[in-house]
């Protein structure tokens, strides 16, 4: 197959919607099927032979063509589409990724996958201060042409989409287009959906687990030029760590905010700070303003 592939005609996607959704096929397999079978259908069709020459003993389960026609139909019936990877309206910067999504259901303005991007992630249990200091660098970083990316999460997610509603943001989702998470967010999600841009890897309808949250932070990471903490727990594993940690194994530029030392809320981007970051203007932020809040942790 050509690569990076070409838009798909309607026949194709739901091939590509079928062997994405099949059984022990993720964005990593799907992508190496691809370029040695030429198509997926041609995966489609040597799926099952694979896994048994692999050695699986039992039935491997391909996604069947009527759920994967209701899934398009459902997607279509909500104002949104599957939009593949070559397709004009994927997200840009994400289409390099190497495990990119084949696949993301988008609802909302497309257009502003295309524009540059920057993700602002933090706590949930966010301060006010931080909320506050989040909504303004959101809204400057807006006005100065960059569009801000988050995963509409409590706190310090929610409040960086509220700064940039008026210049463009966009929201990537845990579980389906169609899942407001958390319940609390429905009107931002709706005001998202009216002048922003709201993504999703997982199937409509799905309620999202603890195990969707890692992949959806890959993507935010993935879609931004780099990636701004704000605030984070210092604990194994909080989520906008994750999202930090992602965006450097993607080579994006990843930034923090300074906190005091008492707060436990800061001591994640504290440490950030701590393992490499200067004070210095982040190279691609325009914004004059941006660096005198930020550690900048280079990347490269």
């Amino acid at each position: 197959m050509e690569w990076p592939p070409r838009p798909l005609t309607d026949a194709e996607r739901l091939d590509w919607l079928r062997l994405i959704r099949s059984e022990n096929v993720g964005p990593i397999t799907f992508y190496q099927l691809l370029r040695h079978l030429g198509s997926a259908r041609a995966a489609l069709e040597v799926l099952p032979d694979l896994a048994r020459r692999g050695g699986r003993a039992a039935p491997l389960c391909v996604f069947p063509r009527a759920d994967a026609e209701a899934e398009i139909a459902r997607t279509t019936a909500l104002g949104a589409r599957l939009a593949a990877l070559g397709d004009p309206e994927y997200p840009k910067l994400l289409a390099a990724a190497d495990d990119a999504p084949p696949l993301l259901s988008l609802k909302g303005h497309a257009h502003l996958g295309s524009r540059e991007t920057f993700t602002i992630v933090g706590a949930r249990n966010a301060a006010a201060a931080g909320g506050r200091l989040t909504r303004m660098l959101a809204s400057e970083l807006g006005r100065e042409g960059l569009v801000i990316v988050s995963g509409l999460a409590r706190g310090i997610d929610g409040a960086a989409h509220e700064g940039a509603l008026a210049s463009g943001t966009i929201a990537v989702l845990a579980g389906g287009i169609d899942v407001v998470y958390p319940p609390e967010h429905q009107a931002l999600y709706e005001k998202i959906a009216e002048s922003g841009l709201l993504v999703a890897e997982t199937p409509i309808g799905t309620e999202p687990k603890a195990r969707h949250f890692p992949r959806r932070n890959r993507i935010i990471s993935g879609s931004s030029l780099g990636v701004l903490v704000v605030e984070a727990a210092a604990r194994s594993g909080p989520r906008p760590l994750i999202t930090a940690r992602f965006a450097l194994e993607q080579g994006r530029e990843v930034l923090a905010v300074p906190g005091s030392p008492l707060d436990p809320r800061a001591r994640g981007a504290n440490n950030l700070i701590r393992q490499g970051a200067a004070w210095s203007r982040a190279p691609t932020i325009s914004c004059e303003r941006f660096a005198d809040y930020c550690g900048h942790w280079p990347s490269r």
